[in-house]
């Protein structure tokens, strides 16, 4: 009985989120009534105790990555960057190679730190304008976008400042270059085989005779590839986040201890903070801080214009993100208290190998909850300490958790209700029946990739 009642707020907000309800509004409600039917006088300590502090908790924490990366990429889009960085790698690549050009788009964009729902706005328009030139039918759009937005940049590539690759840092003592060499190998199984999936898929269109097809709705004007902004300007905003990311990152544990303690005269007692939790995301922050300077030292001109109404989207946009994860990092919470979820978690830890079990749980969570970010919350709040005495006692580094967990939350968390599918499909003017059959080959892919990976570590040892 008590593991139907943790099944059933699982699946109800599972469908909530299919059915396009808020997460904000759902994950609560979902989570009280578990603990309802579990015991009815616990709900209101339940909800101040747990879920708003474990909810408040992931804020504090997250929400300043969340809205830097919005404004950064705001700033990106606004400034014209975006489109040369566009036009430039379709002038390199070649018109005819579409759907590569694209994935590379997507892929330089997300891992510089553009937040992946900035990234569908801005390179959907250049998107249908090539697959159009190519005649390569639209419904491929959503995928091509999906493999070089929602994956290999997302979580596997080393130092990718996304949500997804800074959350494991604050539960393992890692930074977000944890195991480079792995994350490098599990992003190029992701990209070839994306590849050549979506290739394969064009082939087929193409015997068919199936173009870009006639009748769709949300198409984009006509863009221009010119671009007005030279391409090495445009993408210096991106190398600066990068190379200050990996800079700060080695520097904050020289200039500061490893436990922090601030004295302030207005304060009864120090602040006391742990260097090994924080130190990732102050770098994210930091870096992109400097990339946003970077963008309005180069481009005040064309964004000052627009700076007041393009940030106030950009701060909806990351208040609605973080809100949405942080919901379903509270409704994690209540789950992991409940006496259901404890045959969940036995029957998860009777899995004998740390790192499968890992993969497994989180990327389980995620496909249910349709969040990387709140899957690899949900299991990482459950779960952690468990997979470290686990890896520990079979001498597996904390930095192949790391990669292993961030990788597994990009698994199978585009499940139909995930978010961000639900955007990109609404952005693209298709629907699930015309093209979620890709993305959920690439979800495939990616869930796959996570336990190459871990083939690869046990052959070889390379972190």
């Amino acid at each position: 009985m008590t593991f139907a009642i943790v099944l059933l707020a699982l699946v109800l907000l599972m469908l909530a989120a299919y059915r396009g309800y808020s997460v904000i509004l759902f994950a609560p409600l979902a989570a009280l009534l578990a603990v309802l039917l579990t015991d009815p006088a616990a709900v209101p300590a339940v909800f101040t105790g747990l879920f708003m502090e474990r909810m408040v908790g992931f804020l504090k924490l997250y929400f300043p990555v969340f809205l830097l990366g919005a404004v950064f990429g705001k700033l990106i889009e606004l400034s014209g960057f975006s489109q040369s960085i566009a036009a430039a790698v379709i002038r390199l690549v070649g018109q005819e190679r579409s759907i590569l050009s694209i994935v590379l788009v997507c892929a330089l964009l997300t891992y510089g730190g553009v937040s992946l729902f900035v990234v569908v706005f801005a390179v959907y328009p250049f998107a249908a304008e090539m697959f159009r030139r190519g005649d390569i039918p639209k419904r491929l759009i959503p995928g091509t976008i999906a493999l070089g937005a929602f994956t290999f940049t997302m979580d596997s590539l080393p130092g990718t400042p996304q949500i997804q690759n800074i959350i494991p840092t604050t539960f393992f003592g890692t930074t977000t270059w944890a195991a480079p060499l792995l994350g490098t190998i599990g992003g190029g199984f992701i990209l070839t085989c994306g590849l050549l999936y979506l290739e394969w898929r064009r082939r087929q269109a193409l015997l068919s005779g199936e173009g870009y097809g006639t009748g769709h709705s949300n198409e984009p004007e006509q863009v221009t590839m010119g671009n007005s902004v030279h391409p090495l300007m445009a993408i210096l905003p991106l190398l600066v986040v990068g190379i200050s990311n990996l800079f700060l990152t080695r520097l904050i544990p020289r200039l500061y201890e490893p436990t922090i303690e601030t004295h302030l005269e207005g304060l009864a007692q120090p602040l006391v903070t742990q260097l090994s939790s924080v130190v990732a995301i102050w770098a994210v922050m930091g870096a992109l801080l400097l990339g946003i300077v970077t963008v309005l030292l180069f481009a005040f001109r064309p964004v000052v214009t627009k700076f007041a109404e393009g940030t106030k989207t950009a701060v909806g946009g990351a208040l609605l993100a973080s809100m949405n994860t942080a919901s379903e990092y509270g409704f994690g919470a209540v789950i992991a208290a409940l006496p259901g979820f404890l045959i969940i978690r036995d029957a998860l830890m009777s899995i004998p190998d740390p790192l499968v079990n890992e993969a497994i749980t989180v990327t389980a969570l995620a496909g249910i909850t349709g969040s990387a970010s709140g899957g690899l919350s949900i299991a990482l709040a459950a779960m952690s300490e468990h997979f470290m005495s686990a890896a520990q006692a079979a001498g597996i580094p904390p930095e192949v958790l790391h990669r292993v967990a961030a990788m597994a939350s990009g698994g199978m968390d585009t499940l139909p209700h995930n978010g961000a599918v639900i955007t990109l499909l609404a952005v693209t003017g298709l629907t699930h029946r015309q093209s979620y059959k890709d993305i959920f080959a690439i979800t495939c892919v990616k869930t796959l990739a996570v336990f190459f990976v871990i083939g690869v570590y046990y052959a070889t040892g390379i972190v």
